[in-house]
């Protein structure tokens, strides 16, 4: 697993040459200069996927309800209390006096439209499964608002503290996602003043913002690029041209952090990394393999995940064994199963189900090549020879929801949401990104999503973990931590939910 990029070697060299160079950050024009490295499809939040699309809605945007962080304490946001009328409807008494950044007043109106746009699945949410579970939304009179769900789904509240964000009914009636991710237009602590798509996004702080749980404001404004090359985002950050980057590689941020001149954070994240298999056989690969438990559970048993961890991942990330984030609500460790590192036994799993000689097949991936090219080292030496192509993460969703990969290296981070539906329930429902169509796994989610009872519903996710882990429809990996490198005159502390939070973050 030794890297041998001549890149990597010459950053290493710039960065040591760079030791002495002087770092200031931008407190001159108040501007903090940040870099992204995946390119951000759409700013509309509920029209893309990415981990960069959620640090911008919860910067441009509010929910009804916010969860803290550090205590996950619920606390209102947009909205000042909420009750249960029955198991399938939730009752709201918003917040008055609040406006969005083009000065329309948020009152019901917006939750009602908001609520029945992203609900019809007609509307093309990018991420179903965070809005899917509602029916419609209700006036009751300006500022009480009914949110009536399809089922029960205990959930409800911790979704509508994070990817179910308002939005202004006029604005967005007229502009549409392709204007909101343009012009977009939110009640958060920032307004966005500029997008140039995929590339370049500036924010400015709303003078005007509520008193919300996020916390006020402090840097009047921030501009975000896309850079994605670390190596190039290490030079712009001794150069001064950037004050933070983040999801810095492991190698690289140890050697910022030894040089002094930068502020290097480990923080843990809920982000799962794991290879997917086409178990329902919904790919052209003929014969398929992977429609073949024992296949599946060769792939399970060929590859050290404590080695890659201790080698690229580092810092605060460990294996994991579920198909969900261990902190999750539901998410049951003790009833995974789980696959220890035995090449032998992968081989010979792989001879038992006709393949002696091992086969050939397409692996994808669409981020950390460092990683995927390890895996991809031992599914290799155990016969299993992968034709290895590295896709953008619009492209490769595509191709998976389209039933057209075989084997991807792929990762979820739940959209930070603390309940094992946001993982497991997101990919063994049957939906378009279920590669493995298994009803059983599909009847104990049903139960698990939909029950009141928490018991009963630690006792189903229980169920569907052991069914899916004994069935190694996935091979889980690891969990991943996120380096944060900051310029010293920046003062942040990061937090375990992967997002960054432009409102904690302020000068020394």
């Amino acid at each position: 697993m030794k890297r041998t990029s001549l890149k990597l070697s010459i950053a290493a060299l710039a960065l040591s040459a760079a030791g002495a160079m002087p770092v200031l950050a931008d407190k001159a024009s108040d501007t903090l200069n940040v870099a992204f490295t995946k390119e951000l499809e759409n700013v509309d939040s509920y029209f893309n996927s990415s981990r960069e699309g959620v640090v911008m809605q919860r910067a441009v945007w509010d929910g009804l309800i916010y969860r803290d962080p550090v205590t996950n304490e619920y606390k209102g946001n947009l909205a000042e209390s909420w009750s249960w009328i029955d198991d399938t409807t939730l009752e709201f008494k918003l917040r008055q006096g609040i406006t969005f950044h083009n000065g329309e007043v948020f009152n019901a109106d917006d939750v009602v439209y908001t609520v029945n746009f992203v609900a019809d699945e007609k509307s093309g949410v990018k991420t179903q499964r965070n809005v899917n579970w509602m029916k419609s939304a209700e006036k009751i009179d300006d500022y009480t608002v009914r949110i009536h769900l399809k089922e029960k789904f205990p959930a409800a509240i911790e979704f509508l503290s994070g990817p179910v964000s308002m939005y202004p009914n006029e604005y967005y009636a007229e502009a549409g996602p392709s204007g909101m991710g343009l012009k977009p237009v939110g009640t958060g602590p920032y307004k966005v003043t500029e997008v140039i798509p995929g590339q370049h996004f500036k924010l400015e702080k709303n003078e005007n913002y509520h008193d919300s749980p996020k916390g006020q404001p402090t840097i009047s404004k921030i501009d975000i690029r896309t850079i994605p090359d670390v190596n190039t985002q290490i030079a712009e950050l001794f150069s001064g041209s950037l004050d933070m980057i983040w999801q810095t590689p492991a190698d690289q941020a140890e050697k910022l952090a030894q040089m002094g001149n930068f502020t290097v954070a480990n923080e843990s994240t809920m982000r799962v990394g794991y290879l997917a298999m086409d178990a329902a056989g919904r790919s052209s690969m003929d014969p398929n393999p992977f429609t073949d438990v024992r296949v599946r559970r060769a792939v399970n048993h060929a590859i050290d995940r404590k080695a890659i961890v201790d080698n690229l991942l580092k810092g605060s990330s460990k294996v994991i064994n579920t198909p969900c984030f261990p902190s999750q609500f539901g998410c049951q460790e003790d009833k995974a199963v789980s696959y220890d590192y035995d090449p032998e036994k992968a081989k010979a799993l792989l001879a038992e189900a006709g393949y002696p000689d091992g086969f050939k097949t397409e692996f994808y991936a669409y981020r950390n090549r460092d990683y995927a090219e390890a895996i991809a080292s031992y599914l290799n030496a155990v016969g299993i020879d992968t034709d290895f192509k590295m896709l953008q993460y619009s492209a490769l969703r595509e191709l998976n929801m389209k039933g057209e990969v075989p084997l991807s290296f792929m990762t979820w981070g739940s959209y930070s949401i603390n309940d094992a539906s946001a993982m497991v329930s997101q990919f063994f429902k049957h939906g378009s990104l279920d590669d493995a169509r298994d009803d059983q796994a599909l009847a104990d989610l049903t139960v698990a999503d939909s029950s009141t009872n928490p018991d009963e519903r630690i006792e189903y996710y229980g169920k569907a973990i052991n069914r899916i882990t004994d069935q190694a429809f996935w091979a889980p990996m690891f969990s991943y931590n996120t380096n944060y490198v900051f310029k010293t005159d920046v003062d942040y502390q990061p937090t375990p939910d992967e997002v960054l939070r432009f409102t904690t973050m302020k000068w020394k």
